[in-house]
């Protein structure tokens, strides 16, 4: 499948875009979301490793995250988080299941 890049506003968190597509006489849609996940935590600020160590329990904590997301959406993108943001924007793409 070819990729076609589309420009979207900016997301906020939680927030749904639907686009519908026509190749031919067929019509596509496709559903995608962006969802947040906690990037900074009160623990983080206690760990003693420094920078590394906290940057290790964010990529775990995320990594977990993303694994027990719905199973009925893929992972399409994992957004760079601002500096000192709170949270991780990720985008989801609603599985298409062919009958």
């Amino acid at each position: 499948m070819k990729d076609l890049c589309i420009p979207v506003p900016n997301l906020g968190e939680e927030e749904f875009a639907e686009i519908e597509l026509r190749v031919g006489e067929r019509k596509l849609s496709y559903n995608f979301r962006v969802v947040s996940f906690p990037w900074e935590t009160e623990e983080e600020l206690s760990l003693d490793g420094g920078e590394l160590e906290i940057s290790l329990a964010r990529i775990y904590r995320l990594k977990k995250a993303i694994q027990g997301y719905d199973k009925n959406w893929e992972l399409i993108q994992i957004f760079n988080p601002s500096e000192n943001a709170s949270h991780i924007q990720v985008l989801y793409r609603k599985k298409q299941y062919q009958a």
